[in-house]
């Protein structure tokens, strides 16, 4: 499977303030560059903590690029949850609409949680013991015909997908806003490492709105 990480950040390495609200970083230009991605991959991923906090619907993508690369009867983009003991609300707008909903999970979950949200919609993965296992689950999504992902964070899932060395490219938005506080989220949180740290390789830098995107792939040796 082909994984791209896609985040927003302020000038200062923030995902959003320490109260964890959703701030808008970038602009319309950003945007539709998003819209862009989202359309080019097979599924979008985000963690528990981005559905709890932000209730995204993950349905925005650009339908035009879309049926320009994927044909006109491509579905639109699944929904992906990475969520180890299925805390996604059953009435969570990942859930509502037609487009194909992943909760990834593990054997943590409670059986009751289980049957909610097959209940709600979703297909449920299982991989892991207490946590996903990311790795097998992305195996298990591409034997489902999902071969592409983009993942839009946040920071504990981008942190353990490099933890796993299942990053390709990794795509920041940098823009002119400080954020501070050392509680504020970043773009890999996590434990963090202490060595053999990632290295990744600058394919692109441009100027989009008030800021920049950085384009970064990541070398198969260094994951």
């Amino acid at each position: 499977m082909h994984v791209s990480v896609n985040v927003a950040v302020s000038a200062d390495g923030k995902l959003s303030s320490r109260r964890r609200e959703q701030i808008a970083i970038s602009g319309e230009e950003d945007f539709a560059r998003v819209d862009r991605l989202r359309a080019a991959a097979d599924g979008v991923v985000v963690g528990v903590g981005t559905v709890l906090a932000d209730d995204p619907s993950l349905r925005r993508h650009d339908e035009s690029h879309r049926r320009r690369t994927k044909g006109a009867e491509a579905p639109p983009p699944a929904r992906i949850v990475a969520d180890s003991t299925c805390r996604t609300p059953t009435e969570a707008d990942v859930l509502a609409g037609d487009a194909a909903t992943y909760v990834l999970t593990s054997e943590a979950a409670s059986g009751q949680r289980r049957d909610a949200l097959e209940a709600a919609g979703a297909t449920l993965v299982t991989a892991g013991d207490e946590r996903v296992d990311l790795a097998a689950a992305f195996g298990a999504l591409e034997s489902d015909g999902v071969g592409s992902v983009l993942v839009e964070g946040g920071g504990e899932l981008v942190f353990s997908l490099f933890e796993a060395g299942l990053v390709d490219e990794l795509t920041v938005f940098v823009g002119n806003v400080i954020f501070g506080g050392r509680d504020a989220p970043t773009l890999a949180d996590g434990e963090g490492f202490v060595s053999a740290f990632p290295a990744l390789e600058l394919e692109g830098v441009d100027r989009v709105d008030a800021g920049v995107v950085l384009e970064w792939t990541v070398p198969e040796d260094n994951r």
